[in-house]
């Protein structure tokens, strides 16, 4: 399958230290044809730390993709029934908008991009990065996992000593993962050794 002419949506959340590993993940779709439309939560507008500032990122994202991001509710909405999506990508996508996507929560302009999309009965793909994820979050991680339409990208713990409830998608795996959920199938095996003696693996 070829991702030309594809309309996938690549949200991001408030993961900052994923972004570095995500940049790269948004290159290669636009590499492989797709038209990538980026959206934003408000968290990722606003927010500068010391991965970098809020703007910057905005504006990296523009740069790659060719587009304004989408970062309103009002205009995520169009991509359910006006823009359709092929595929809508949400990574990094924290605990917290896990657990509001998991109860059907709607409240960024990435959220309503997913249910939009799901809406369309067309494939979301997830990247999880969070501390939470063997915590109280878990319970959420499984109920999107059994979600009908709902992907993801392969994830493991990225530091079972320090932060055992902790884990994060393999980011280098995205565009696989998307040309396995646009056929409907969820790539294998989902749970991965994120990190091996120290190195990521």
């Amino acid at each position: 399958m070829s991702l030309k002419g594809k309309r996938i949506g690549f949200g991001l959340t408030g993961s900052h230290c994923t972004y570095d590993a995500v940049m790269p993940e948004i290159e290669k779709l636009v590499n492989l044809g797709a038209e990538v439309l980026p959206v934003v939560s408000y968290t990722v507008q606003s927010t500068n730390t010391r991965f970098g500032d809020g703007e910057d990122w905005v504006k990296k994202i523009e740069e790659l993709t060719g587009h304004a991001v989408i970062n309103t509710i009002v205009k995520a909405e169009p991509l359910g029934p006006k823009i359709p999506l092929d595929c809508m990508v949400v990574a990094p996508i924290t605990g917290n908008t896990m657990s509001k996507f998991a109860n059907a929560m709607t409240e960024s302009p990435v959220l309503m991009a997913a249910k939009a999309t799901l809406r369309n009965n067309k494939p979301v793909v997830l990247g999880i990065s969070t501390n939470d994820a063997l915590g109280l979050n878990g319970v959420n991680l499984m109920r999107l996992m059994a979600t009908k339409n709902i992907y993801f990208i392969p994830f493991g713990q990225d530091d079972p000593v320090l932060k055992p409830n902790s884990m994060v998608a393999r980011m280098t795996m995205l565009s696989d993962t998307v040309y396995a959920a646009l056929e409907n199938k969820q790539i294998q095996p989902v749970i991965v050794e994120r990190f091996r003696d120290g190195q990521e693996s």
